[in-house]
């Protein structure tokens, strides 16, 4: 037993000092290899400010655009910047063409253009015995694609009469009663070659990004639908040593020889991308493509809501509180309190680091906004509040004589199913706010939510795990066996 709570002390040390690394002031942030992450509070809209943009419809003014498609475009722009962490986006559709998004904290109008502007529409189109070229832009038309070469064709130039009998060598002749008319002969516009389509990004089922072995250049990994499986390795399987185009919102990514057949439905997508290109293109691919295709008509940074005095009161009124919490729990339960107190630090480190440093694979960092600094606070109540259950629990086996250690574990283990349900019926109200919010727009709900349910999660940790590692090892070492220590 003691072995095993030597372990877990090592455990929790290990995370109380990589969360204070992360809750430092002035991070530096972590790169590793061609891994950067950028590792600070991130403020809302209501805190610092930041990005707001207009987007329509890049329709012609006399085409409709229905009411769906301009909601279907909303929510895919939510779920693009949702998945590029917890922003809190302020999103709202305004009229039946427009589309007004808010975003804390970023101030360049191209990187919000990049990361959910865009249409996202990928195809796959048969390019023959030709490669193409990067770059190239492209316009579908139907079920096949264009190709435009950049040239300009020129512009006929018309019919001259003239009776001048020097003619240019390029001048076509017309005798008529007489007269001489001369005009230029028009010159020949380019052909310009149709390519089909062979698949959308429709058949895509996930898309990841990877990196080369040997360069660590960032590549997009995708794997297809059932149905985009057999698509493509029927063709694939036909055109072996054919070039297959790959595009991107009207631009050729990449332009790869068929070297054998893809029977597997899983492929990889090369090309000159940064990091954060390849992460934005894998967020667009992800979430399909827009229904409509969109446009930036205004984009201008703004204010925050709430004024920076404001926000230091808060702030201040939090610090107290939490100044006031720990001498009571150090007052009335005394080294249990102290104790608890250490585990109350850990756990506001926990929390710090985590709205910083995101959880891998879920988010990348936290917003915090007004509501959601109200979530954290509710949720450190909380933390307390369980404590205090244990406690409670611990005096009442040690007034029924019960011997130290027993009445400790006793403690624990009866106060934990009121702990549980009460924290299980607190996630559930969380997960229903967070439901509302990311369904209805309401971002402010959403981020309580989250705010409040990592809290709780964490408190949990620290209240079940750090205590009790904590209280286990002061009686394994002996300090005090006076119950007046313990609160009694």
């Amino acid at each position: 037993m003691r072995e095993r709570n030597y372990m877990f002390l090592v455990g929790i040390i290990f995370l109380a000092l990589v969360a204070g690394w992360i809750a430092m002031p002035d991070n530096p942030g972590l790169q590793i290899g061609p891994f950067k992450k950028d590792i600070r509070v991130h403020e809302g809209l209501d805190l610092q400010g930041g990005l707001q943009v207009v987007l329509e419809a890049d329709v012609p003014a006399d085409q409709t655009v229905s009411s769906d498609s301009i909601d279907s475009a909303k929510q895919i722009i939510e779920n693009r910047i949702n998945a590029l962490g917890v922003v809190e986006p302020q999103i709202q559709i305004l009229g039946n063409r427009r589309i007004l998004v808010q975003l804390p904290g970023l101030t360049n109008p191209d990187d919000a253009i990049r990361t959910f502007g865009s249409t996202g529409q990928l195809e796959f189109i048969d390019a023959g015995d030709t490669g193409l070229d990067a770059g190239v832009v492209v316009q579908t038309t139907g079920l096949s694609t264009v190709i435009v070469p950049g040239a300009v064709t020129p512009t006929p130039a018309p019919a001259t009469p003239t009776r001048q009998p020097t003619v240019a060598p390029t001048a076509a002749i017309t005798t008529t009663g007489g007269v001489t008319t001369t005009a230029p002969i028009t010159p020949t516009a380019p052909v310009t070659p149709t390519y089909r389509t062979v698949m959308t990004g429709r058949e895509l089922k996930t898309a990841s990004v990877a990196f080369q072995q040997t360069t660590n250049q960032p590549y997009i990994a995708f794997e297809l639908t059932p149905d985009g499986a057999k698509i493509f390795g029927d063709y694939t399987s036909k055109n072996v040593n054919k070039f297959l185009a790959i595009t991107l919102d009207k631009r050729v990514i990449s332009s790869p020889v068929i070297k054998s057949a893809i029977t597997e439905g899983k492929g990889i997508i090369e090309g000159r991308f940064t990091l954060e290109e390849a992460k934005s293109l894998v967020l667009q691919l992800k979430y399909g493509a827009l229904p409509v295709p969109l446009k930036v008509i205004d984009s201008r940074a703004i204010g925050p809501t709430l004024g920076r005095d404001s926000v230091n009161r808060s702030i201040t009124a939090g610090a107290i509180g939490l100044v006031i919490v720990i001498l009571f729990m150090l007052l009335y339960y005394r080294l249990p309190g102290l104790l608890a107190d250490l585990a109350l630090t850990i756990y506001a480190l926990l929390i710090l680091a985590i709205y910083k440093f995101g959880v891998p694979g879920v988010f990348d960092y936290v917003t915090l906004t007004l509501p959601g600094i109200a979530g954290f606070i509710l949720s450190v109540g909380m933390a307390v509040d369980a404590n205090i259950l244990i406690f409670e629990r611990m005096k009442e086996e040690l007034r029924s004589q019960r011997p130290l250690y027993m009445a400790v574990e006793f403690g624990f283990q009866r106060a934990w199913p009121s702990i549980r349900d009460s924290n299980i019926s607190t996630l559930i109200t969380c997960a229903i706010l967070l439901w509302f919010g990311l369904s209805f727009g309401a971002s402010v709900v959403a981020g309580f939510a989250l705010t409040l349910a990592i809290g709780v999660l964490v408190s949990l940790f620290t209240a079940i795990v750090v205590t009790r590692t904590f209280l286990r090892l002061v009686l394994d070492m002996n300090v005090t066996e006076n119950l007046w220590w313990f609160g009694v």
